[in-house]
C-alpha cells in the first residue's frame, strides 16, 4: 500500500471522527536508498497528521481565509493563501522541532532542508547533527489539499509528518551501525529487556568484527539508476554490506561511455568472514551487474 493511500484511508476515518490530530505506525516501510550505516532497507515509521479549521489556525481574526483559487508556487498550492501556507510551515516547524527537543534535549543541532514528497506541498526534511554529520531523522510538509478532499476533509488544511523509529533509536542510543536493530546477537537485544519502558538506556557497542573491501567497476548500461546496483548489491549480500560507494566516475571520450568504480565494504555483524566468502558474493554481484543491468565489468 503506497503512502498516498494510507494517509487517505486515515484522513477518512479521522474525519468522520472529527479528530484534529492522529499517529499511526507503520513496519512496512521500505526504501531503495544509500547503504552506510545508517540506511537500511526496510524501518519502521511512525506518521502523523494535525488539520485545522479555519478557526482554529486563525483563532480571533476574520479577514484571513484558508482557500483560494491561485497558483502553486515553491511556497504554497493553489487552493491554499500565502497567509495559509505560512501559518502552516510556521506550526509544523515548532511543533516538530519541540518534539525533536523532548526526544534529544536542549543542546541539539537542527536543521530544516527544502524537498519533495508524492503527499505534501512544500515539504521538508528535519536533520540532526549526529556523530559531525547530517543526519535525516523525519519528513513533513503541508498535506496536499486533493487528498483531504478525497478523505472528506476538504474544508480543513494540514500538516503530515513521518519520523523513522530506527534512526531516532540510534541517536537517543548512541547506536552507530542501522544493522543492528535487524540482529539476534543476545548482546545486543539483552540491552533493551526492561518492563519498564522508561528505564534509562546507555548502549554499549557489542564486539566489531574486521572489515573486508572489495572494489568493482564496469560500464554503465545506457538507463543505468544508481538504486538499482545499490538495490542489486542488498538483494545478494543482505546484511554483510555495510557500505557501498562510488570512488571513481569516469567518461571515455573515444568509446563515449561512463564507468563508475564502487567500494563495497562487507562485514559480518557476528562473525570473522574470510577473504574467500566475500570473493565468492562478490563473483555473484559481478555476474549480476553484467545479467541484470547490463553492465560490462572492466
Amino acid at each position: 500500500m503506497t503512502i498516498l493511500a494510507r494517509f487517505s484511508a486515515h484522513l477518512f476515518s479521522a474525519n468522520k471522527r472529527t479528530l484534529p490530530f492522529y499517529t499511526c505506525c507503520f513496519s512496512n516501510v521500505y526504501r531503495r536508498d544509500a547503504i552506510d550505516c545508517t540506511h537500511y532497507p526496510v524501518f519502521h515509521q511512525v506518521e502523523g497528521v494535525r488539520l485545522f479549521t479555519e478557526s482554529v489556525l486563525f483563532p480571533g481574526q476574520t479577514n484571513f481565509c484558508l482557500f483560494e483559487n491561485g497558483e502553486r508556487t515553491p511556497q504554497k498550492q493553489a487552493w491554499h493563501t500565502i497567509i495559509t501556507a505560512q501559518k502552516l510551515e510556521e506550526n509544523l516547524k515548532k511543533c516538530l522541532l519541540q518534539l525533536a527537543i523532548h526526544l534529544f534535549g536542549t543542546d541539539i543541532e537542527a536543521r530544516w532542508v527544502s524537498t519533495t514528497f508524492p503527499f505534501t506541498h512544500p515539504s521538508w526534511e528535519m536533520e540532526i547533527k549526529y556523530q559531525g554529520e547530517w543526519l535525516e531523522v523525519l519528513g513533513c510538509g503541508i498535506m496536499e489539499q486533493e487528498i483531504l478532499h478525497n478523505a472528506g476533509a476538504g474544508n480543513r488544511v494540514g500538516w503530515a509528518f513521518g519520523l523513522g523509529l530506527e534512526r531516532l533509536a540510534m541517536i537517543l542510543y548512541k547506536i552507530k551501525d542501522i544493522r543492528q536493530f535487524w540482529s539476534n546477537d543476545t548482546g545486543f537485544l539483552s540491552q533493551f529487556q526492561f518492563n519498564d519502558p522508561y528505564t534509562p538506556i546507555e548502549f554499549k557497542p557489542v564486539s566489531q568484527y574486521p572489515q573486508c573491501i572489495n572494489d568493482i567497476s564496469f560500464w554503465l548500461p545506457e538507463d543505468y539508476e544508481e538504486n538499482d546496483f545499490y538495490a542489486l548489491v542488498r538483494d545478494i549480500g543482505g546484511n554483510i554490506i555495510e557500505q557501498v560507494y562510488i570512488i571513481d566516475d569516469y567518461f571515455h571520450p573515444k568509446k563515449k561511455q561512463r564507468s563508475h568504480c564502487y567500494r563495497i565494504v562487507y562485514r559480518h555483524l557476528e562473525k570473522t568472514l574470510s577473504q574467500k566468502e566475500v570473493n565468492d558474493i562478490h563473483l555473484q554481484i559481478e555476474a549480476a551487474v553484467v545479467k541484470q543491468l547490463g553492465g560490462e565489468i572492466r
